[in-house]
């Protein structure tokens, strides 16, 4: 399935069928936060997080091409990634688009 950024998809016409997402929520385990944390203290990127959100990105995705799959739809145009914080060490990854048919 084509996933882009983009509102227009370049040579091809489509029919809008609607919004899909996908989003999964993520933690790590404490010994990992904690470690994360005295690296929070010298600087330096905290790996262990930076492998999380890159996994959560992955899940959401699937997850938004399994929703468009289900409906039908060619490619997801305007595709956006958002984040937020819900507990201490725990963020949910969300990612959603528009749905579309090629026509």
């Amino acid at each position: 399935m084509l996933i882009v950024t983009t509102n227009e998809i370049p040579g091809k016409n489509f029919e809008v069928i609607g919004m899909v997402s996908g989003s999964t929520v993520q933690a790590v385990n404490a010994i990992r936060d904690i470690g994360s944390g005295l690296k929070n203290l010298v600087g330096g990127e905290m790996k262990k997080y930076t492998e999380l959100m890159g996994k959560s990105r992955d899940i959401a995705l699937e997850r938004l091409e399994q929703q468009a799959s289900s409906l039908g739809a060619d490619a997801v145009v305007a595709v956006r990634y958002c984040t937020s914080e819900l507990a201490q060490g725990a963020a949910e990854m969300m990612v959603y688009g528009t749905a579309v048919k090629f026509i």
